[in-house]
Protein backbone atom coordinates (compact mmCIF):
# COMPACT_ATOMS: atom_id res chain seq x y z
CA UNK A 1 0.00 0.00 0.00
CA UNK A 2 2.76 2.34 1.00
CA UNK A 3 4.35 1.66 -2.87
CA UNK A 4 1.52 1.88 -4.81
CA UNK A 5 0.27 5.27 -3.13
CA UNK A 6 3.69 6.77 -3.53
CA UNK A 7 3.83 5.81 -7.10
CA UNK A 8 0.45 7.24 -7.71
CA UNK A 9 0.82 10.46 -5.89
CA UNK A 10 5.15 10.99 -7.78
CA UNK A 11 2.82 10.28 -11.27
CA UNK A 12 0.37 13.24 -10.05
CA UNK A 13 3.03 15.21 -9.44
CA UNK A 14 5.51 14.78 -11.81
CA UNK A 15 2.24 15.35 -14.74
CA UNK A 16 0.37 18.23 -12.69
CA UNK A 17 2.38 20.02 -10.91
CA UNK A 18 6.13 19.28 -12.87
CA UNK A 19 7.28 18.15 -9.81
CA UNK A 20 11.20 17.93 -9.20
CA UNK A 21 14.11 16.77 -7.35
CA UNK A 22 17.55 19.50 -7.03
CA UNK A 23 20.16 17.87 -4.97
CA UNK A 24 19.24 13.67 -4.98
CA UNK A 25 23.28 13.47 -4.81
CA UNK A 26 23.19 13.97 -0.92
CA UNK A 27 19.90 11.72 -0.46
CA UNK A 28 21.90 8.97 -2.03
CA UNK A 29 24.76 9.53 0.21
CA UNK A 30 22.47 8.68 3.24
CA UNK A 31 23.67 5.55 5.54
CA UNK A 32 20.90 3.71 5.35
CA UNK A 33 21.90 1.33 7.96
CA UNK A 34 21.49 4.80 10.61
CA UNK A 35 18.01 6.57 11.66
CA UNK A 36 17.63 9.66 10.32
CA UNK A 37 15.35 12.80 10.36
CA UNK A 38 14.00 14.15 6.93
CA UNK A 39 13.48 17.83 7.97
CA UNK A 40 11.36 20.24 5.72
CA UNK A 41 9.42 23.40 5.60
CA UNK A 42 5.69 22.93 5.87
CA UNK A 43 3.56 25.20 3.71
CA UNK A 44 0.66 22.94 2.50
CA UNK A 45 -1.40 19.09 3.37
CA UNK A 46 0.87 18.29 -0.66
CA UNK A 47 3.97 18.44 1.57
CA UNK A 48 4.79 14.58 3.41
CA UNK A 49 4.27 12.97 0.06
CA UNK A 50 6.13 15.66 -1.66
CA UNK A 51 9.21 15.28 0.38
CA UNK A 52 9.20 11.33 0.47
CA UNK A 53 8.64 10.75 -2.25
CA UNK A 54 12.02 11.54 -2.92
CA UNK A 55 13.18 8.77 -0.79
CA UNK A 56 14.01 5.45 -2.30
CA UNK A 57 13.04 3.98 1.29
CA UNK A 58 9.68 3.65 2.85
CA UNK A 59 9.53 6.68 5.87
CA UNK A 60 7.62 7.47 8.44
CA UNK A 61 5.37 10.73 8.80
CA UNK A 62 3.22 12.33 11.30
CA UNK A 63 0.04 13.05 10.90
CA UNK A 64 -3.25 15.26 12.90
CA UNK A 65 -4.66 13.02 15.24
CA UNK A 66 -8.40 13.91 14.20
CA UNK A 67 -7.27 12.27 10.48
CA UNK A 68 -7.44 8.59 12.00
CA UNK A 69 -10.91 9.24 13.00
CA UNK A 70 -12.91 8.32 9.86
CA UNK A 71 -12.70 4.86 8.52
CA UNK A 72 -11.19 5.37 5.32
CA UNK A 73 -8.19 7.57 6.81
CA UNK A 74 -8.05 5.26 10.24
CA UNK A 75 -7.50 2.26 7.89
CA UNK A 76 -4.91 3.72 4.92
CA UNK A 77 -3.01 5.93 7.02
CA UNK A 78 -0.91 3.10 9.54
CA UNK A 79 -0.76 1.25 5.99
CA UNK A 80 1.67 4.06 4.83
CA UNK A 81 3.33 4.88 7.93
CA UNK A 82 1.23 7.79 9.41
CA UNK A 83 1.44 8.45 12.71
CA UNK A 84 -1.08 10.10 14.90
CA UNK A 85 -0.21 13.43 16.57
CA UNK A 86 -1.82 15.86 18.67
CA UNK A 87 -0.62 18.90 17.73
CA UNK A 88 -2.04 20.76 20.48
CA UNK A 89 0.08 18.96 22.86
CA UNK A 90 2.10 16.62 21.10
CA UNK A 91 2.43 12.96 23.75
CA UNK A 92 5.42 11.47 24.95
CA UNK A 93 4.48 8.21 23.85
CA UNK A 94 4.39 9.75 20.23
CA UNK A 95 8.06 11.25 20.89
CA UNK A 96 9.27 8.20 22.16
CA UNK A 97 7.69 6.27 19.29
CA UNK A 98 10.11 8.43 16.79
CA UNK A 99 12.89 8.21 19.03
CA UNK A 100 12.80 4.48 19.00
CA UNK A 101 12.36 4.09 15.51
CA UNK A 102 15.15 6.56 14.32
CA UNK A 103 17.07 4.06 16.99
CA UNK A 104 15.97 1.37 15.07
CA UNK A 105 17.67 2.75 12.62
CA UNK A 106 14.14 4.12 10.02
CA UNK A 107 13.59 7.37 8.23
CA UNK A 108 11.03 9.54 9.55
CA UNK A 109 9.75 13.06 7.90
CA UNK A 110 9.24 15.92 10.66
CA UNK A 111 8.11 19.74 10.00
CA UNK A 112 10.33 21.45 12.57
CA UNK A 113 7.17 24.46 12.43
CA UNK A 114 4.89 22.04 14.03
CA UNK A 115 2.18 23.39 11.78
CA UNK A 116 1.89 24.82 8.33
CA UNK A 117 2.96 28.34 7.25
CA UNK A 118 0.20 30.86 6.54
CA UNK A 119 2.17 33.12 4.34
CA UNK A 120 4.38 30.15 2.51
CA UNK A 121 7.86 31.83 4.59
CA UNK A 122 9.68 29.73 7.45
CA UNK A 123 9.32 30.30 10.64
CA UNK A 124 11.89 31.69 12.81
CA UNK A 125 11.98 28.98 15.29
CA UNK A 126 10.82 25.58 15.22
CA UNK A 127 9.55 23.29 18.20
CA UNK A 128 12.55 22.06 20.40
CA UNK A 129 11.01 18.40 20.23
CA UNK A 130 12.62 18.05 17.30
CA UNK A 131 15.98 19.00 18.96
CA UNK A 132 14.92 16.82 21.56
CA UNK A 133 14.52 13.49 19.26
CA UNK A 134 17.56 14.15 17.53
CA UNK A 135 19.55 14.36 20.83
CA UNK A 136 18.00 10.95 22.35
CA UNK A 137 18.19 8.78 19.23
CA UNK A 138 21.85 10.27 17.64
CA UNK A 139 19.60 10.16 14.21
CA UNK A 140 21.41 11.79 11.08
CA UNK A 141 19.47 14.81 10.16
CA UNK A 142 18.71 15.98 6.56
CA UNK A 143 17.54 19.47 5.72
CA UNK A 144 14.99 19.71 2.78
CA UNK A 145 12.90 22.40 1.66
CA UNK A 146 10.29 23.17 -0.99
CA UNK A 147 9.55 25.63 -3.35
CA UNK A 148 5.89 25.74 -4.90
CA UNK A 149 3.08 24.41 -3.03
CA UNK A 150 2.46 27.19 -1.02
CA UNK A 151 1.10 28.44 -4.31
CA UNK A 152 -0.26 25.28 -5.86
CA UNK A 153 -2.06 24.31 -2.32
CA UNK A 154 -1.84 27.48 -0.01
CA UNK A 155 -3.12 26.95 3.78
CA UNK A 156 -6.90 27.50 3.92
CA UNK A 157 -7.48 27.02 0.35
CA UNK A 158 -9.55 23.97 -1.02
CA UNK A 159 -8.46 25.10 -4.89
CA UNK A 160 -5.22 23.27 -6.54
CA UNK A 161 -3.16 25.67 -8.42
CA UNK A 162 -1.11 24.18 -11.60
CA UNK A 163 2.14 25.42 -10.16
CA UNK A 164 5.78 23.39 -10.58
CA UNK A 165 7.12 22.26 -7.34
CA UNK A 166 10.89 21.81 -6.69
CA UNK A 167 12.20 19.65 -3.74
CA UNK A 168 15.76 21.06 -2.54
CA UNK A 169 17.85 18.13 -0.75
CA UNK A 170 20.72 19.66 1.11
CA UNK A 171 24.01 18.10 2.65
CA UNK A 172 23.67 16.67 6.20
CA UNK A 173 23.71 18.53 9.04
CA UNK A 174 26.48 17.92 11.41
CA UNK A 175 25.17 18.81 14.82
CA UNK A 176 27.86 16.43 16.97
CA UNK A 177 29.07 19.25 18.96
CA UNK A 178 25.86 20.38 20.34
CA UNK A 179 25.19 16.84 21.22
CA UNK A 180 29.00 16.18 22.94
CA UNK A 181 28.57 19.82 24.70
CA UNK A 182 28.36 19.59 28.70
CA UNK A 183 28.16 22.81 29.21
CA UNK A 184 24.54 23.00 27.36
CA UNK A 185 21.19 22.30 29.78
CA UNK A 186 18.90 19.84 28.18
CA UNK A 187 16.81 22.47 26.72
CA UNK A 188 19.21 24.65 25.65
CA UNK A 189 20.35 21.74 23.49
CA UNK A 190 17.33 20.72 22.28
CA UNK A 191 16.47 24.20 21.22
CA UNK A 192 20.36 24.69 19.57
CA UNK A 193 19.98 21.63 17.52
CA UNK A 194 16.49 22.90 16.21
CA UNK A 195 17.75 26.23 15.52
CA UNK A 196 20.70 24.94 13.43
CA UNK A 197 18.57 22.25 11.73
CA UNK A 198 15.98 25.27 11.03
CA UNK A 199 19.00 27.29 9.61
CA UNK A 200 20.06 24.66 7.81
CA UNK A 201 16.10 24.45 5.82
CA UNK A 202 16.56 28.04 5.65
CA UNK A 203 20.06 28.31 3.48
CA UNK A 204 18.51 25.97 0.91
CA UNK A 205 17.41 28.08 -2.59
CA UNK A 206 15.85 27.82 -5.20
CA UNK A 207 18.03 27.20 -8.07
CA UNK A 208 17.86 29.25 -10.78
CA UNK A 209 16.86 28.36 -14.69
Amino acid sequence: MYWFCKNLYLLFAKIYLSYRVVGRENILKMDRDHGYVVASNHVSFLDPPLVGGAFPQELYYFARKTLFDGAFFGWLLPRIKAIPVNQEAPEMSTLKQIIQLLKDGEGVVIFPEGERSYDGELKEKGQSGVGMMVEKSKAKVLPTRLFGPAEALPRGSKKLRRVPVTLVVGEEVDCSDLLENKELGKKERYEAITARIMDAIRALELPEE
